[in-house]
């Protein structure tokens, strides 16, 4: 008999216990966010969810990784056919379109209303381009969350060892092209070129910046007809191809070769985005590297890339909507945009985030880097439209590969690409 008392002293106990941790979890409002960020990108992430856990206890976000933006796209309409989506999600303007048309997220414009916290002062302090390219039909709908620009990276060892200034970069398409002939030589005496001046990868995003800098636009206001088929695409596809075939002071590389001729020291300069320099940071640069604005023509217009994040509707516990913008909130606040930004190179959220210590000790040691961040000033977006997501694939594909490689002219192959897009937008219509 006192053997069943003990035991069942035990059991009480361990009920006890239970109850305890069950009504501490009901406590706990659970946040489930889908995002596709990888290596150092992906451990950035983890520092900062791991920190707003801490700091937030009766909240918990728990951060998925999806491998890629196609699978996490793919992941997210699925979920959303069976009313399974998560609380959060890392998103394009185009798919955000899709959700809006299908009533599936919260506007990020109704928190915000609701929330004495986030003040005018604090919105203010957001870049108006990241306000901008989240707002749709003339609402806030999204939030910025990684966002990247296109930048110059430079090898100042290579321009000082030709009698270049290692810290004055080209800055105009001039300068550029006269860098890359220059630096582009046989410098061992085999008769082999062994150093060029650039490497280009076909990017629809790089076309993209080239056209507005010569003056020229993507599409419309309205985004109902096309406009890069015109005398300023035409320049900008045959910038590059003049460096490739006219000068042969660069190559086409795919993927990331790239990235590791540069870091190689077969490049003096290659364009990417501002987030590839953390990945080129963990493989190791052996050599004094300089990054900076790319170089510009008649405007300083750019485009920024990267996703935003989008809240999801719940229905059944509007409480996990809350708790979504909590993170949300606190993510792209200054601190952490700034520790963001710090560890990753994306681009801050808010314009305070540049008096943070870490990013002004950035800019002191590498004075030519403020000129990538001042790019957000000139920074605009993509179209709002599906239709654009599904012709930047085209564009790279049979436009700019086929003009580079001369199977086709300039004019031709964007003209082809506006019937392209026009002929999507009139089935949506």
């Amino acid at each position: 008999m006192r053997k069943i008392a003990i035991l069942l002293i035990i059991i009480s106990i361990m009920f006890l216990g239970c109850g305890k941790k069950q009504t501490v979890n009901e406590n706990v409002t659970e946040v489930l966010f889908w995002q596709a960020m990888g290596g150092p990108l992906g451990d950035a992430l983890s520092e900062l969810v791991n920190k707003f856990n801490e700091t937030h206890p009766n909240i918990h976000v728990t951060s998925v990784n999806m491998g890629n933006y196609t699978a996490l796209s793919q992941k997210l309409m699925a979920s959303i056919q069976t009313g399974n989506q998560p609380d959060v999600a890392q998103a394009y303007e185009a798919w955000i379109a899709n959700m809006m048309e299908g009533d599936v997220i919260v506007p990020i414009e109704d928190f915000i209303k609701n929330d004495p916290d986030f003040t005018k002062e604090k919105m203010d302090d957001i870049f108006p381009v990241f306000i901008n390219s989240n707002t749709m039909n003339g609402k806030l709908v999204s939030f910025p969350f990684n966002k990247s620009v296109r930048v110059q990276y430079y090898n100042k060892d290579i321009l000082f060892k030709n009698d270049m200034d290692p810290n004055l970069p080209p800055k105009t398409w001039e300068d550029f092209r006269y860098y890359c002939k220059k630096l582009t030589k046989d410098t061992n005496g085999d008769g082999k070129i062994d150093q060029y001046g650039t490497t280009v990868k076909i990017s629809a995003w790089q076309f993209e910046n080239l056209l507005l800098q010569a003056g020229g636009q993507i599409m419309n206001e309205e985004n109902t007809k096309p406009l890069f088929n015109s005398k300023e695409g035409i320049q900008a596809l045959e910038y590059f191809t003049n460096i490739l075939n006219k000068d042969k002071s660069g190559y086409l590389s795919p993927g990331y070769e790239g990235q590791k001729d540069f870091t190689a020291q077969r490049v003096a300069f290659y364009e990417d985005s501002s987030v590839s320099m953390a990945f080129m940071l963990r493989t190791g640069i052996n050599f004094n590297m300089g990054i900076s604005a790319i170089p510009v023509k008649e405007t300083k217009k750019n485009i920024i890339s990267g996703t935003n994040v989008v809240i999801f509707k719940n229905e059944k516990n509007r409480q996990k909507e809350k708790a979504a913008w909590e993170f949300v909130k606190w993510f792209t606040d200054t601190e952490q945009t700034a520790r963001w930004s710090e560890l990753t190179y994306y681009m801050p959220v808010r314009k305070s985030a540049m008096n943070v210590e870490a990013l002004q000790q950035r800019i002191a040691s590498n004075p030519e880097i403020a000129s990538v961040y001042d790019q957000l000033n000139y920074a605009t977006f993509e179209p709002q439209i599906s239709e654009w997501f599904e012709t930047r694939k085209y564009m790279e594909e049979h436009v700019i590969e086929k003009v580079i490689r001369e199977i086709i002219s300039p004019q031709e192959a964007l003209d082809n690409a506006a019937k392209m897009i026009e002929k999507k937008i009139a089935k949506r219509k």
